[in-house]
């Protein structure tokens, strides 16, 4: 028994130390936006939420540079 309720409560940690991790993610990217936009987890490259997607930033395949 003390095995599922360590189990249960190492799982929890885990993931509260998960969303404290993805919090101070969040508060650098706002303190240092020179370093490009936030990625969301969702995938992607973060950029749709500066409003750069109908520019095909977001694709995965490599882009010819523009001049």
């Amino acid at each position: 028994m003390t095995t599922y309720l360590v189990t249960i409560g190492l799982i929890l940690i885990l993931m509260l130390a998960w969303l404290v991790v993805q919090h101070a993610y969040r508060l650098f990217a706002r303190r240092h936006p020179e370093l490009g936009p936030f990625r969301s987890e969702h995938g992607g490259c973060g950029c749709c939420g500066s409003g750069n997607c109908g520019d095909g930033a977001c694709d995965s395949k490599p882009h010819e540079p523009r001049y």
